[in-house]
Formats: structure tokens, C-alpha cells, sequence
């Protein structure tokens, strides 16, 4: 973390988030953020009025600056809006929350790329409203307050919900449980049990239909949306992330989705994959799925929206309706030596060396 003296010096010393306040604790140095300093007269320890009014360096917020260079990244965001919360009644949620625990996805943005505001909630304490955070006015628990790196938080369940509460649609709030899911930041049980805690909890049906078509086994955004489509289409619920064996044991490939009852396999193709590398690689796994039986399609950006994906299914469970039983030599049953990272509490499980073997995604 830098502090935000004269534009382009960087200092790497941990600041807290106002020194002037002893309520505020200094924040963990691990998330590389530039905390905002008020106007300095001596320009010393922050920007002079006039070196404000410059285009040197941006204001975050009433009072507080950062240079200009800093991008608004969203832990930036959060740590522009977290200088304000000089009373321990006021905790980060939501998103912001989820992103200053670790959830790489949390971006706090709409699907119009448009920002989202910093959600804060607060057991009764008042903070005057500013266009980069959203008070809440629900009560909140302070029992569900915690320190994160610095930072006073809600709980992982908490930020969860309140975030898949007040997504814009049950597709984006399963995105979200989905996201939480990749990070390893919440079980579908921790979540369950948060809900049926607060029942008075606004929207709570949609915590209770998330957690019914969330999958804790997806790996980016793109992969939640393509398997809700499929099963819209198809009423079945595909495979997530599910590696594929031959007969002698032999891992395969591990498809982005797999229907087990048609043997069709489905990849979303991002950026990454449009480089000759990557190409090389997508051309490889689809030659070992079809090796074994498996009948694989791609989807890339815009097929959800302009109905391509339907027609690239129906295409390919047509051509998997032809392979011959003989010939389907594939199976997901992992061996004996295979471990499973399938769910949250598997991946809980592993120790360090074990994550660096068995979650290498990709």
C-alpha cells in the first residue's frame, strides 16, 4: 500500500486510514491501495489547496485526494470510500466487502460496466450520503463486524447475501454465490444458515434461489451464465468444471460443462483463448473429447444474447446421439490417486502444496 503524498512518490509504509482517528485501524499493506490524505497547507503530508485544484491529483471524496495516476480499481474504491468510516457502527458489505476478502470477481460493477456505489451498512450510526458509497438501511448486527486487513467488514455469509439480495436479477445474484464459491469464501451451508437467521431480511427468497442454482465448482462469470442458459434450454443441469477419464484412468480434459446424459461437452472461449497458444490447446482438448465419445461446442461472447448458443447445443446433441455406444470410452468417476476440488469444503481441505498441485485451473 502507498500513501498519498506528492504525486508519483511512492512510499511503502502502512498508513492508517485516518491517523487522526484512533476508531479506524491502519490497513494491511497486502492490497497495494493509495490511501486518500486530506488538504496539507505544508504540502507535506498531503496536497496543497492549490495542488488539489491541479490536475495532478483527483478527489475521492469530500476533502480527501489521491494523485491523479492512481486508478479507481476496485479495492482502490474501497479503500477511497473507507476513510470516511470513522465510527465503528459503519462496516463495508456487499461487493466491496466480498472484494477486500479475496473474490477476484467482485468488481462493483453492473453489467453495463457502469459502478457500482461501495455498500456500507451500519447498526444506527449516520454518515452523510457521498455518490461513492450506499448506506444501507437495514439495521445491522454489529456481532457480524470483523476487522479484514485492516478494514471493518461484514462477514463473509453477510456480504454474501446482502450482495445476491440487491444483485439486479437471479442470474447476476447467482453469478455472485458462484464468485463467492470460486474464492472459497462461503459454503452454500454458511449461507443457508445466515438466511434462515435473518428472516426479516429483505429479498430473502432470492438468497434461497440462488443457493438452488448456484454451483461452488464454476471458475469465472462467463462459465455461471452459459450454464444457466443451457438449462433453461435443456432442463438439466450440466457438470461444472468436471474432469474427464478414459477407460484405463487417464485424465482426459476438464470440459468448462458437461451434460453426463447426452455426453455433450460446452467451453466458453474468452480473450485468452484467441492466441495461437491457446487455439493450439482448445484444438488438443476438443480432439481428446471426441477421442473418448465426448461431443464438444464452443460459445463465445454475444451467443448468449443472440440465441447462437441454443443452435450450437442442438447441433452438437444431435451429433453426440450418433456416436455408438461402443465408442463412448469416458467416464467421470475420478481413480483412487484423483482428489477432488469440487466444493468449497474440499478445497478448505487442502494444505498449501496441495492447492498449488490441484487448483491449477486452466
Amino acid at each position: 500500500m502507498e500513501s498519498a503524498g506528492r504525486p508519483g512518490v511512492r512510499r511503502g509504509t502502512v498508513r492508517s486510514m485516518d491517523e487522526s482517528s484512533s476508531r479506524c485501524p491502519p490497513v494491511n499493506a497486502r492490497h497495494r491501495v493509495t490511501i486518500p490524505v486530506p488538504i496539507d497547507p505544508s504540502g507535506s503530508r498531503g496536497p496543497t489547496k492549490r495542488q488539489a485544484a491541479s490536475d495532478d491529483w483527483r478527489r475521492t471524496s469530500r476533502g480527501f485526494y489521491v494523485p491523479s495516476h492512481v486508478e479507481p480499481s476496485p479495492l482502490q474504491r474501497v479503500a477511497e470510500v473507507a476513510v470516511l468510516l470513522r465510527s465503528d457502527r459503519i462496516a463495508v458489505t456487499g461487493w466491496a466487502a466480498l472484494a477486500w476478502r479475496g473474490d477476484p470477481w467482485a468488481s462493483g460493477r453492473r453489467a453495463d460496466g457502469s459502478l457500482t456505489p461501495v455498500d456500507l451498512t451500519s447498526t444506527h450510526a449516520l454518515l452523510k450520503p457521498q455518490p461513492a458509497f450506499r448506506l444501507s438501511q437495514e439495521r445491522a448486527d454489529p456481532r457480524e463486524f470483523e476487522v479484514v486487513d485492516g478494514l471493518r467488514v461484514t462477514t463473509a455469509p453477510a456480504a454474501v447475501c446482502f450482495a445476491v439480495r440487491h444483485a439486479t436479477s437471479l442470474d447476476a445474484a447467482v453469478e455472485v454465490l458462484d464468485m463467492a464459491y470460486l474464492a472459497d469464501l462461503v459454503t452454500p451451508e454458511e449461507v443457508g444458515e445466515w438466511a434462515r437467521a435473518h428472516p426479516w431480511q429483505r429479498r430473502r427468497p432470492r438468497v434461497a434461489a440462488a443457493l438452488e442454482l448456484a454451483d461452488e465448482n464454476a471458475w469465472s462469470p462467463q462459465e455461471v451464465h452459459l450454464r444457466l442458459a443451457w438449462l433453461r434450454a435443456t432442463g438439466r443441469r450440466p457438470l461444472t468444471n468436471r474432469p474427464v477419464f478414459d477407460s484405463s484412468g487417464r485424465h482426459v480434459a476438464t470440459p468448462d460443462l458437461l451434460d453426463p446424459v447426452t455426453g455433450v461437452a460446452g467451453e466458453y472461449d474468452g480473450d485468452v483463448h484467441l492466441t495461437r497458444a491457446g487455439r493450439r490447446r482448445d484444438l488438443g482438448r476438443e480432439q481428446a473429447l471426441r477421442a473418448v465419445g465426448l461431443e464438444p461446442f464452443t460459445v463465445v461472447a454475444g451467443d448468449l444474447r443472440d440465441g447462437r448458443f441454443e443452435e450450437r447445443l442442438r447441433v452438437a446433441e444431435g451429433r453426440a446421439a450418433r456416436v455408438a455406444s461402443a465408442d463412448r470410452r469416458w467416464t467421470v468417476e475420478p481413480p483412487d490417486w484423483w482428489v477432488p476440488t469440487f466444493t468449497v469444503a474440499d478445497r478448505r481441505a487442502l494444505s498449501p502444496h496441495e492447492r498449488r498441485i490441484w487448483l491449477r485451473r486452466g
